[in-house]
Order: C-alpha cells, then sequence, then structure tokens
C-alpha cells in the first residue's frame, strides 16, 4: 500500500525517525536506541515510512540499514508554501496598518505640541 508523505509526518516518533537517518543511514537497532518503544514498534514505524516513500532499506551483510529519502517531502513543502505565502501576506498588511495607526496616533499629539507652544510665544 502506498501512503502519503502527510501521514508519515503526522506521528512525532516517524519525525524524529526521520531526523535520525537524514543525518546517516542506521540499522534497526540503531534507531530503536533512541526510543523507550520496543524494536517491533520502531520497525512498525519504519514500514510506514518505507510505504510514504520516505525510507529505504538496503541489505548489508545481515544488516538491513535504513536511507532517508527526502524527496516526497517536496510534495509537504509546497503545500504549506502556499499558506506561509497567505499568511505573510496577512501579517504584512496588519504590519502596515498598525504602523500607519501609530503614525496617525502621533501625529495629532505633535500638532498639539506646536499648537501650544506657538500659543504661548503669542502672551509674551
Amino acid at each position: 500500500m502506498r501512503r502519503d508523505p502527510f501521514q508519515a509526518i503526522a506521528d512525532p516518533r516517524r519525525r524524529e525517525i526521520i531526523n535520525l537517518i537524514a543525518q546517516k543511514p542506521l540499522n534497526l537497532n540503531a534507531i530503536a536506541e533512541n526510543f523507550d518503544v520496543s524494536r517491533p514498534a520502531i520497525s512498525k514505524q519504519i514500514k510506514i515510512l518505507t510505504e510514504c516513500g520516505l525510507v529505504t532499506i538496503k541489505q548489508v551483510g545481515r544488516e538491513r540499514y535504513c536511507e532517508a529519502n527526502l524527496k516526497p517531502l517536496s510534495e509537504v513543502s509546497k503545500w504549506i508554501e502556499q499558506y506561509r505565502a497567505f499568511w505573510s501576506s496577512k501579517l504584512d498588511a496588519l504590519e502596515n496598518f498598525l504602523q500607519k495607526d501609530r503614525r496617525e496616533k502621533a501625529l495629532p499629539g505633535v500638532r498639539k505640541a506646536r499648537f501650544h507652544s506657538s500659543g504661548n510665544s503669542k502672551r509674551k
């Protein structure tokens, strides 16, 4: 069964496995040593990651090494990017609004100060 990368990154343990093997290929025992769960539980997570295309397993002698294939995460990145652009534009608009609001609030105070100071000079 082929799963999608969104399912792979939905679980924090799977994200951590991806982080570990992105650094260097590891065998199942080396991966399992990083978690407080059984080796079969890690094997289940590795199976899901393999089905998502994020992990490939290579047999080296009697050992099976897991290697990261991060290419499928580009689909996730593209999906996230559309929302990053949306929220960036919204936050930029909010920042512009707040700056404009601060300038408008500052100007009346400046005008009052000028008015009072010019009023004081007329009295002299």
